[in-house]
């Protein structure tokens, strides 16, 4: 098991926890402060410990509840990207996985695929990025949009767990 470098979350206030681990799951605070209300012992210093309840949050969630945190996502090369409006972390993200240097072509090829996906799912394409290059990122694109609605929705929450994980490793 994994402790948190720079914070211990059992020691934490309600208000601080939130205010630690709101973007974990991005802009979706509502993770962080169910995981908290389940109670601040020991057992949450450790990341796996942590992830797992938080992950088990959003699995649980309502539909609505999980669609929305889906939509938090910005694109994958996307315009929020190119004009510098991600968050921190999406953009430290986007930038390990080497989407910053993409070519004029590359970047055409993340916008049509973008809009392709989001016509068909209704969602942005999800991928955890780390440890993945850029044409990782496209190839993964190619595939998924070929699949269900449904098993696109699991995916992204997947990935957006596995976003989480990396996350909570950083702190």
């Amino acid at each position: 098991m994994s402790r948190f470098q720079t914070l211990q979350p059992s020691t934490l206030s309600r208000d601080a926890f939130v205010k630690a681990f709101a973007d974990i799951y991005e802009h979706s605070p509502w993770v962080a402060e169910k995981a908290y209300d389940l109670g601040a012992d020991t057992s949450i210093d450790e990341i796996e410990t942590l992830h797992q309840r938080m992950s088990d949050i959003l699995l649980s969630a309502d539909h609505a509840s999980q669609l929305a945190l889906i939509n938090a996502h910005p694109d994958l090369a996307g315009k929020a990207a190119v004009q510098g409006q991600l968050t921190e972390a999406s953009t430290n993200e986007q930038a390990g996985a080497g989407i910053h240097q993409c070519t004029a072509e590359e970047f055409q090829r993340f916008t049509e695929l973008n809009d392709a996906y989001k016509a068909k799912f209704k969602f942005p394409f999800i991928m955890a990025v780390k440890g993945s290059n850029r044409h990782q990122i496209l190839a993964a694109f190619e595939t998924r949009i070929n699949h269900s609605v449904e098993a696109e929705f699991k995916c992204a929450l997947a990935e957006i767990n596995k976003i989480a994980l990396f996350r909570l490793l950083t702190l």
